[in-house]
């Protein structure tokens, strides 16, 4: 018998805290209580700097803000030691943006203390620009809401030296230097370069503006605007969270005795579920899609072979589900004759093989789809945010499309009325979802704002059964309390890609989401079919991980780069 593989021990001794992560962190919250004493927050000055002291109370261990005034910079200390400090000298840590050119914060010139709220005045680097800050403390967090004066700037931010807080988590799918999120996701996220221009509500990444640190403190940034964040960019050791606005910069520190502590504080905001929506079935078996196996050359024949052979090597599954490329054309909802002759027949097939069946959709509609005039013509679209005359277009992986406007209840009606008549009439059980349910380059119907289509979309997901796949949204409560399977995003086929797969299932986990499945076992991306080893440790830390979600068949599978048949050993 071999002893274990180094790769394969450090892989398990991962998933054994991955394996206690989500009863941990879905304990039942503790809520603090006040000071018995009777006291409370204290201000103190001195020539060069203010204390904000707040007095342990509960479980809350109590904290000192030491805001130094010469340049302003806010240290967070827990039993006379830094946990969090922002960044000082050339970046300062209250930053904006004016005329391409970055300002920040400089000496504070006056402050007061007044109904349990600390103020700041400070100049700033930008002629004739003040920062008004305003610091409302309590036992476990204080809030941080600032603004700029004097001029008019497209982006705040807030810079944090790194090393201060120790490592740094949460945040999500993170764009990378390195490739991620398809081939990277560092654990701890500092360990990395985090990149991640387009941080926002709208993204199809599954992220919330969330982190928190090794040293037990957390930042919370709640915006629905944009957010461009870096973290450790270039190794310069700062956390960067800048926000596409001018609004009042509105974020929450977390101060506690450890960072279990701080996801609890988070999730006490954002909401929590109190149940998985997936069935048991689908946690106790894996779901077999056709994605890696075949992309997008895939028909009706291939399709009902894969779900053969795995049936005939005894490859156990709650469902075969069905991926891109079924449609006419995108948006359609309507199988192409040519490719699938008979899909009445298929999913009997598939029924009889003992898998239920599912089917891939998306809410985008290309331009050539004989539904995108329609849409057009009855308002069903998302309109353009430069002109909302006419509907926003989009470019996705598969073309050029228009979204549908799930705040529209007409257009709402109109796509699921077709998607369940579509159900009905072919015996389909379930759908996957992949879409985005906004785009930054669109405009909100009136009287909504871009993080409420996540919760349109969770809405509109939570009518049908997601098969164990999920779905992928995010940044707003309803996501947080729907209990839905989250998928991560689609991996390579290498082993950077599995290492990936193993942080992101934290990463995602751990800023509010548990249930999470890897896209997919062996990974896909376009690139060569996985080894056989990749295929094998793939699927054992999948089997660590809530769900399990697969597509290359261990029997035989087609490698995408060249064409030719790849066939593993039993």
């Amino acid at each position: 018998m071999r002893t274990p593989s180094r790769r394969l021990r450090v892989l398990l001794a991962v998933f054994s805290t991955a394996l206690a992560l989500p009863a941990a962190l879905l304990a039942p919250q503790t809520a603090t209580a006040a000071d018995p004493s009777g006291g409370g927050p204290k201000v103190t000055s001195s020539a060069d700097g203010i204390a904000l002291t707040v007095p342990s109370a509960g479980n809350a261990p109590g904290y000192t803000l030491a805001i130094a005034t010469g340049q302003l910079t806010l240290v967070t200390r827990r039993s006379g030691t830094d946990v969090l400090s922002t960044a000082d000298g050339g970046t300062g840590g209250l930053r904006f943006r004016t005329g391409d050119t970055w300002q920040h914060a400089t000496k504070v010139t006056g402050w007061s203390w007044k109904s349990g709220v600390l103020t700041l005045t400070a100049a700033t680097t930008a002629d004739g620009a003040t920062v008004a800050a305003r610091i409302t403390p309590a036992s476990d967090r204080y809030q941080l809401d600032w603004d700029v004066e004097g001029v008019e700037p497209d982006r705040l931010g807030l810079a944090y030296d790194l090393a201060s807080a120790g490592h740094w988590y949460g945040h999500g799918e993170a764009e990378t230097a390195q490739g991620g999120p398809g081939t990277d996701q560092p654990w701890p996220l500092d360990s990395g370069e985090v990149v991640h221009p387009s941080f926002g509500p709208a993204s199809y990444n599954m992220v919330d503006p969330f982190w928190y640190t090794s040293r037990s403190t957390g930042l919370r940034v709640d915006t629905g605007h944009v957010m461009d964040v870096a973290i450790n960019e270039g190794k310069d050791g700062l956390g960067r969270f800048d926000v596409d606005s001018a609004d009042t910069y509105k974020a929450t520190v977390f101060v506690e005795s450890a960072p279990l502590e701080v996801y609890r504080d988070y999730v006490g905001i954002v909401g929590k579920p109190a149940k998985s929506d997936a069935t048991y079935e689908q946690y106790a078996k894996p779901v077999w899609n056709s994605w890696a196996q075949f992309y997008t050359n895939v028909d009706q024949a291939k399709v009902l072979d894969y779900a053969t052979d795995l049936h005939d090597a005894g490859l156990e599954g709650h469902t075969v589900q069905l991926d891109d490329k079924w449609e006419s054309n995108y948006g359609n909802l309507t199988f192409d004759s040519k490719a699938y002759p008979d899909p009445k027949a298929m999913a009997r097939k598939i029924h009889d093989l003992g898998f239920d069946f599912g089917l891939w959709v998306t809410l985008w509609i290309n331009l050539d789809s004989d539904n995108y005039q329609f849409a057009v013509d009855h308002g069903y679209l998302l309109k353009d945010a430069a002109d909302t005359s006419k509907p926003c277009t989009v470019t996705w992986w598969n073309g050029t499309a228009g979204i549908i406007d799930l705040a529209n209840p007409d257009a709402k009606a109109w796509y699921t009325g077709r998607v369940k008549a579509l159900m009905s009439d072919y015996g389909i059980d379930g759908l996957k979802f992949d879409t985005r349910f906004f785009d930054d380059k669109c405009a909100p119907h009136d009287g909504y704002k871009p993080t409420d289509y996540q919760r349109l979309g969770t809405e509109l997901a939570d009518e049908f059964d997601l098969q164990g796949v999920g779905i992928r949204v995010h940044w707003n409560s309803t996501a947080h309390q729907a209990g839905f399977v989250t998928r991560q995003v689609d991996k390579g086929t290498g082993w950077e890609s599995l290492r990936a797969s193993v942080s992101q299932n934290l990463a995602i986990s751990t800023i509010g989401y548990p249930f999470v499945t890897t896209d997919m076992i062996g990974g896909s991306g376009g690139q060569p079919a996985p080894t056989k080893d990749v295929l094998v440790r793939w699927a054992q830390s999948a089997s660590l991980m809530p769900l399990m979600y697969s597509s290359t068949s261990p029997v035989d599978t087609i490698d995408v780069t060249t064409g030719q048949k790849v066939t593993y050993d039993q």
